[in-house]
């Protein structure tokens, strides 16, 4: 019975579902990151606070933003583990779409992005590779994922 109502409400049309809005990387310096995401990947600037400890990236339909690991800190009473280059990436990943990936992989990796895993061929014949920015966050960049119809 439980479940039903459960699976009513939440499949209600009245309830409209969520949407993602931000991805939100908390990182050292904010200014530096949003330096690098501009220049690795062409995204362009929406905002940034006077203080430079949050920026938002138009990337599309959701907005990448960044935080100072101080305002993290602020908002997280209970802490997080920040991300550095120095370890192993986090269990998640950015992924990027492109229709020119060798190009854009190219420009990252000149940029100051790391090569994580070289542009590979998967067998649905997508196009993936991997690099981390320079706060150590995981980029997938990959080519959209074809439409076999």
């Amino acid at each position: 019975m439980l479940r039903r109502l459960f699976r009513y409400f939440y499949t209600s049309p009245q309830i409209p579902p969520m949407k993602l809005g931000y991805t939100i990387l908390y990182v050292p310096n904010v200014a530096e990151a949003v330096l690098f995401y501009e220049q690795a990947f062409g995204f362009e600037r929406l905002f940034m606070t006077p203080e430079q400890d949050y920026a938002e990236l138009n990337t599309g339909e959701t907005t990448l933003a960044f935080a100072s690991i101080e305002l993290g800190n602020t908002n997280l009473k209970q802490g997080f583990e920040p991300v550095t280059p120095t370890s192993k990436p986090a269990g998640f990943e950015l992924a990027l779409v492109t229709d020119h990936i060798d190009e854009d992989f190219a420009r990252a990796i000149e940029a100051g992005a790391t090569l994580y895993e070289s542009v590979v061929q998967k067998p649905w014949g997508q196009k993936v590779g991997y690099v981390r920015d320079l706060n150590g966050f995981l980029i997938e960049i990959c080519t959209p994922i074809p439409n076999n119809e």
